[in-house]
């Protein structure tokens, strides 16, 4: 029997909640997580009309990239389409969860899907955030030293970049003296004791540091485990914003934009006059994301496809690339599709279904 939770576990592997932005609201909105799945439904908005779908569908869980709760609920009376759409969900047990912020931060998210629909090759994160990493030293009998390390990788720990399994090691000798109401596995009470260890290092990424600290614990032979965390700076090049990476080949600016037009489903893409010389390097960034202009620029993008530009932004451009806006919804569009593939490689035993609304609220007359 598949659950809420169950899904909610998988799709939280993939996209921590710890990554969403501080100002997002991501996760289990409405409903029961211990509720049995009888169907998925997936969506960019959670609206009444979606809610509608999913209970048409038999769908018992809605997945939303954008929270449908984003400010504070004070009310349930019915006076806009947010309040009518929780109470629809309440009343037909219909649990709804926002996958927003931390599928754009991952590398596998949002982002990388625009730049495999693009065709971009030798991708990675426009914008990579500081501050996610840890380091995890500790110390563990020669013995016990590949057991212990193993779990620990098993937990997340140890991987940098396209590396997994990463330590730095280093020989020497612990002492300790357990004592009367210790349980020591080497040793004896009252008597001090020599121990030749190893002292390990990794690097974890702070959201996982909670589970990697159990299986060390678990893993490890000692009653009292020697360990120290400490917080790092180093940037973290698989979290972040944005991507960035480069056509197969340069190509007219004009060309590109066709093949933009073409692969995302476009009837018109908004853009700063188009230069004159060939494009090859290309950023993109699901949603709004003029926050990232000069990301793009110092690392000389051709091009910058994204959305929500404000006017006078454009003007930001100066000639250094061109920007690209596509439309926030139409940028998102197949983030549905991304998510479906997730579930559908995990679990079969219950329906996942792609919502037949558009939910886009503009219109191109």
């Amino acid at each position: 029997m598949t659950r809420i939770k169950d899904i909610i576990h998988s799709l939280e592997e993939w996209a921590p909640q710890a990554l969403a932005e501080s100002y997002d609201n991501v996760g289990l909105l409405v409903g029961d997580h211990n509720r049995e799945i009888t169907g998925v439904l997936i969506c960019l908005d959670c609206t009444e009309r979606v809610v509608e779908e999913a209970i048409e569908k038999n769908c018992n869980m809605v997945i939303s990239h954008h929270p449908l709760l984003f400010k504070g609920l004070k009310k349930l009376t019915g006076s806009n389409y947010v309040e009518r759409t929780v109470e629809l969900a309440i009343k037909n047990d219909v649990a709804l969860y926002a996958i927003h912020t931390n599928l754009d931060n991952v590398n596998t998210g949002v982002n990388k899907m625009i730049a495999d629909k693009l065709g971009l090759e030798n991708t990675r994160i426009l914008a990579p955030k500081s501050g996610r990493l840890q380091k995890l030293e500790f110390f563990v009998p020669e013995a016990d030293l590949e057991n212990v390390r193993e779990a620990i990788f098993d937990a997340g720990g140890g991987k940098i970049g396209n590396y997994e399994g990463c330590s730095f090691n280093t020989k020497g000798i612990g002492t300790f003296t357990p004592m009367d109401n210790a349980n020591p596995t080497i040793g004896k009470r009252g008597e001090a004791h020599q121990e030749n260890e190893i002292c390990v290092e990794v690097l974890i990424p702070d959201y996982l540091s909670r589970s990697v600290l159990t299986a060390m614990k678990e893993a490890h032979p000692y009653e009292e485990v020697a360990y120290f965390l400490h917080n790092l700076e180093n940037v973290h090049q698989e979290i972040g914003s944005g991507m960035i990476g480069t056509l197969a080949k340069p190509v007219e600016a004009k060309e590109f934009i066709e093949t933009l037009k073409a692969k995302m489903g476009l009837q018109v893409v908004k853009c700063t006059a188009l230069l004159p010389k060939k494009v090859e390097t290309i950023a993109v960034c699901g949603g709004s994301g003029s926050f990232l202009l000069n990301d793009a620029k110092r690392q000389k993008a051709d091009v910058f496809v994204t959305s929500d530009f404000k006017y006078h932004e454009f003007f930001d451009a100066e000639d250094a690339l061109i920007i690209a806006d596509i439309g926030h919804y139409e940028s998102e569009r197949f983030t549905i599709d991304l998510i479906a593939e997730k579930l559908s490689k995990k679990f079969r035993t219950f329906a996942t279904h792609l919502t037949e609304v558009n939910t886009n609220p503009i219109h191109y007359i």
